[in-house]
């Protein structure tokens, strides 16, 4: 008997409870990004704070009633993301075996780190820590995995892969290969020209963001030097010290901004089906 039957016809047809965590999740993603852009925006225009990754966003929220109830809701969307990636992961078919696992192993892995995200909500929900700095992680990670015997070719190969995902986010936004899986018949045109153009702008400002990680985990290979990584929260920095710094912390953030734009459109219009 197939036990997963029931899931993989849901998955399949993009619809009910499959499609409601595809939108859910989206939705959570995007808002996610947002508050970040937001509040690198305030670094950038000098009103005060830091630039920081989505988990320091997350303990930032808990401060205020209303940011205590959005905490809440964006635990159960990226729990509803993770939920989905991983159904999708079992659910997805391709006649070439090689092609299968390598996307079943994608969906895996962006589930695990929405799965990660929903874990950081509920612990500052608890009063448990879980909005710690990126960098703090990156740091400790790679400190560890430089230790390894080959430790500086596994942070060189990471690095290098980082940055690939930073050129795959370039090439899809120049491109518009997002919109591939959008349903256009049911867009007007006015919502496919602004959507499309807040999804250019929000890949390029993410593939930015991850060039900018997957460098600096490179050179902490090349340096043996963890201190040289970062994470999201340490990229933003990085920009923020940079000449002209305040422009381009402004530029990038704009475009995280344009990227929760794009991702409530995706959330509309994606056709989710596996």
């Amino acid at each position: 008997m197939d036990h997963f039957a029931k899931p993989r016809r849901a998955a399949r047809s993009g619809s009910g409870w499959y499609e409601a965590l595809a939108r859910v999740g989206l939705v959570a993603k995007g808002v996610s990004y947002g508050i970040v852009g937001v509040l690198a925006l305030g670094v950038a225009a000098g009103a005060g704070g830091e630039a920081t990754s989505r988990q320091g966003a997350l303990k930032q929220l808990a401060g205020s009633t209303f940011g205590a109830v959005l905490l809440v809701l964006l635990a159960l969307g990226f729990a509803a993301y993770a939920l989905w990636r991983f159904v999708q992961a079992a659910a997805t078919s391709e006649n070439d075996e090689k092609k299968q696992w390598g996307k079943r192993a994608g969906y895996v892995g962006r589930g695990l780190i929405y799965a990660s995200l929903a874990f950081s909500a509920a612990k500052i929900l608890a009063g448990a820590g879980g909005g710690q700095s990126q960098n703090g992680k990156a740091h400790k990670t790679t400190a560890v995995v430089l230790s390894w015997p080959g430790g500086t070719w596994l942070v060189g190969i990471a690095g290098a892969a980082i940055v690939g995902v930073g050129a795959w986010n370039f090439y899809r936004g120049i491109t518009e290969k997002f919109e591939e899986k959008w349903r256009t018949r049911e867009m007007s045109a006015a919502a496919k020209t602004w959507a499309g153009r807040a999804g250019v702008v929000g890949h390029v400002a993410r593939a930015v963001v991850f060039a900018l990680i997957g460098s600096f985990a490179i050179k902490a290979a090349a340096d043996y030097n963890p201190n040289d990584a970062v994470g999201l929260d340490g990229a933003l920095q990085k920009l923020a010290h940079q000449s002209y710094g305040p422009y381009l912390l402004g530029l990038t953030a704009a475009g995280l901004v344009a990227y929760t734009v794009y991702c409530l459109a995706d959330a509309r219009y994606r056709d989710v089906s596996a």
